[in-house]
């Protein structure tokens, strides 16, 4: 049970270090959460606010969170924190010189999400080397309803 306590503890420790080495920061960071994170696969979430400036012209009278924004919610959480996490894992310290780039993304979008939903973000490791990562993302509601998904590629470099 110690052992249990300890681990858990530990990934703590590693999500809150993931979360401090994130470049992206409000009003345009989009994650609320991990929940989940392993060397395959991360987990979170984000609260879509009411009042977040997107709405107003997305559409006026009836807001519809923008693709662009999902999209985003699911590289920020399935591909900037995750790879964080991968370079962290391979004893990466020197994150205060690194940026990241999205490289290619095939995203599919199946529902409209509206202000005021959480959502959640999956991510499933296809593969990391040389600072790439590519990944399989999908993003659901919270009766985990698919809203969208896809494959997105992305890089952690150095900044010159």
């Amino acid at each position: 049970m110690f052992i249990i306590f300890e681990i858990m503890d530990s990934n703590k420790k590693i999500i809150a270090t993931v979360l401090d080495k994130i470049p992206h920061q409000p009003p345009f960071r989009f994650i609320d959460e991990i929940t989940y994170l392993d060397n395959n696969r991360i987990e979170g979430n984000y609260f879509l606010k009411e009042d977040a400036d997107f709405y107003k012209g997305h559409f006026p009278e009836f807001p519809i969170t923008p693709g662009v924004i999902l999209t985003e919610i699911m590289a920020q959480i399935g591909m900037v924190a995750f790879g964080i996490y991968l370079m962290i894992m391979q004893g990466e310290t020197a994150f205060a010189n690194m940026a990241t780039m999205l490289t290619e993304t095939n995203i599919k979008f199946k529902k409209q999400v509206l202000p005021g939903q959480k959502v959640f973000v999956h991510s499933e490791k296809i593969f990391f080397r040389h600072g790439k990562l590519q990944c399989n993302i999908s993003l659901k509601d919270n009766e985990n309803k698919l809203l969208c998904f896809g494959i997105m590629s992305g890089m952690l470099f150095i900044k010159t």
